[in-house]
């Protein structure tokens, strides 16, 4: 993706601070959408918009990490930039065991600013592509027969043609048939490509009907 299809949300209850960290994004070629509010910016927002979270720690009513729980709970993912007026360490590390991708204390520098967004809206897309690519194994590991499915987890275990014939109880010729078949459906071309596909799955092949 690209900065143009990605935005900075800023949330942050200081209108001086909001606009000036958004004219610095802005001038830098990046889009901005300001919110003054954590409430404001959950009623806007929605799982589809790419970008990452430029968030101010402490607001009053919802604050920084409410939000972030908020967004947790949600099962959303955009990555969250904190900016704080002071260095809190426990607040810190809460901020980080809750999956922020940054933490800045005001006031940032410009590279500071700059460097955390552009990871931040780096690894947005990083796990988007991830989810489009996820969803996509998913849709080829869901065309696979019920015979097919079993000579895959077979084969992800590293059994051979003639192991999984026997545990099949069938020959393996058939067990050829339908290795073949199932890893053009999956888009692979080795048993090393398999396994790939298995762990982006969350496959454990020591697991039977995985």
């Amino acid at each position: 993706m690209s900065d143009e299809e990605q935005t900075v949300f800023m949330v942050n209850d200081e209108p001086l601070v909001l606009t000036a960290l958004a004219r610095l994004l802005r001038a830098a070629g990046l889009s901005v959408r300001t919110f003054s509010s954590a409430v404001d910016f959950l009623e806007s927002y929605g799982p589809d918009h790419a970008g990452c979270l430029l968030l101010d720690m402490a607001m009053p009513g919802l604050d920084g990490l409410s939000l972030q729980r908020q967004l947790k709970s949600r099962g959303i993912g955009l990555p969250v930039i904190f900016l704080t007026a002071r260095a809190d360490v426990p607040m810190t590390v809460q901020a980080m065991k809750e999956g922020a991708a940054d933490f800045l204390t005001k006031p940032p520098s410009k590279e500071q600013l700059l460097g955390a967004v552009r990871a931040a809206l780096a690894k947005d897309a990083q796990r988007r592509l991830a989810c489009v690519v996820q969803a996509e194994d998913r849709r080829r590991l869901a065309s696979l027969t019920p015979r097919e499915r079993e000579v895959f987890e077979h084969v992800v275990r590293g059994q051979l043609n003639k192991q999984i014939a026997a545990d099949l109880g069938t020959v393996e010729r058939t067990v050829k048939f339908h290795r073949a078949a199932l890893m053009e459906k999956l888009g692979v071309e080795s048993v090393a490509d398999l396994v790939r596909f298995a762990q982006r799955l969350g496959i454990d092949p020591a697991e039977p009907g995985a």
